[in-house]
């Protein structure tokens, strides 16, 4: 069987999602596929987005996907040294909600089922091979092959993509940039401020760092990310022993766990070529400095439903075409991404001693807005090092 479509998008997940719905909403004739059974379960997050994030990709917060709203940051050195950053210090734009990635997910891709897209769970793409002008995915279904014909595939299938490599694209990462995360979603936490996320730095997660999410009540997502090049460890071990050490989860129980990779290294390099574009975890766009992707993956979502519904209604799928997508990509989601990964790169340097003095410097500073540009102008004037490492960045 050979179904014919003009954008066929391979993931829906969040980013998968928005390009299948901005496609479709551009005049496009779409088909979603993802290979799980049900959109979004199991998560791989922490589930955190900012408000702004939302605000700017014009998606209103709905109760049945916020599960808590934010008030505040607490940030814990190594010695237990707290820095609080909550409404009644700061500004808080880059404070935001906690989702349940569950119904979240499940809610864009009815977005972009209400804008016309068609889709098509239990959906395995297993192949992709050029044709003419045309790629055609060979996929399977209950048992069942079948080949969809496109003119743009948008790959949207998770770090290190399967399809982005079939395409032709390098989508290998680095161990040195990808993180392992482990998570436990856990009930019984008792967290210093129920209305704010922790985040615990040092050789507790070498190479990244712990967080606690709460999701109200006594239930909170207790994670962490870690570099395999910094720790002989796996996440799982690490997070086993922050679970046991972390005064908030000594009697708190896991209902879930989830584990996955979480791209680190800044953005791919190449995101598109001829009839085919990358997005999202795929495409590593993922903030390499908070680990956090959920917004940038739905930004660079919707730029590449736009660009492809374009280059359909042009009838160009060439690689010029498409490069629209990856220049405005790098516009608005790279340059900030290339910023915070020098900001990653020197914490990274930082031993436990040097996180210490740097949270107790940070106990004297009045910070104005809570957003990553502020923490670091203030890095640098509490740290000779990071005036060395990061004074060019501003």
């Amino acid at each position: 069987m050979l179904i014919e479509t003009d954008i066929l998008v391979i993931g829906a997940g969040p980013a998968g999602s928005s390009a299948a719905k901005h496609a479709a909403l551009n005049g496009s004739e779409v088909i979603l596929i993802d290979k799980k059974s049900e959109i979004g379960a199991p998560k791989r997050c922490a589930e955190g987005v900012s408000k702004e994030g939302l605000k700017k990709l014009k998606i209103e917060p709905s109760s049945r996907w916020v599960t808590k709203e934010l008030s505040g940051v607490l940030m814990k050195a190594p010695n237990g040294t707290s820095v609080w950053l909550n409404e009644e210090k700061v500004k808080l734009p880059e404070a935001g909600y906690i989702l349940e990635r569950k119904v979240f997910d499940k809610h864009m891709a009815m977005d972009a089922a209400r804008a016309g897209a068609k889709i098509m769970v239990k959906t395995l793409a297993t192949g992709l091979e050029r044709k003419d002008d045309s790629l055609i995915v060979t996929a399977e279904t209950m048992g069942e092959e079948f080949k969809i014909k496109a003119k743009i595939v948008i790959g949207a299938d998770g770090p290190e993509s399967r399809v982005g490599r079939w395409a032709g694209l390098k989508t290998t990462i680095k161990p040195k940039n990808m993180e392992s995360c482990a998570q436990f979603e856990m009930a019984g936490v008792k967290m210093d401020d129920p209305d704010s996320i922790e985040f615990h730095f040092g050789s507790v997660a070498p190479g990244g760092y712990a967080w606690l999410f709460p999701k109200g009540d006594d239930i909170a997502n207790v994670g962490l990310g870690i570099l395999t090049t910094e720790t002989d460890k796996s996440a799982y071990q690490h997070l086993l022993e922050f679970v046991e050490n972390c005064p908030a989860t000594q009697n708190a129980q896991p209902v879930e766990l989830n584990i996955g990779g979480d791209p680190v290294g800044g953005m791919l390099k190449e995101l598109v070529t001829d009839n085919f574009m990358i997005v999202g975890d795929a495409a590593s766009q993922v903030n390499p400095l908070t680990g956090g992707g959920i917004i940038s993956a739905m930004e660079a979502g919707l730029y590449a439903g736009q660009v492809a519904a374009q280059a359909i209604r042009d009838d160009d799928c060439s690689k010029a075409k498409l490069k629209k997508y990856q220049e405005r990509c790098e516009e608005n989601i790279g340059k900030k991404f290339k910023r915070d990964l020098k900001v990653k790169e020197y914490l990274l340097s930082l031993s436990d001693e040097e996180l210490n003095s740097i949270a107790e410097a940070f106990q004297d500073i009045e910070l104005e807005n809570i957003n990553t540009a502020e923490l670091i102008k203030n890095l640098i004037k509490v740290s000779p090092k990071a005036l060395l490492k990061l004074g060019k960045l501003f």
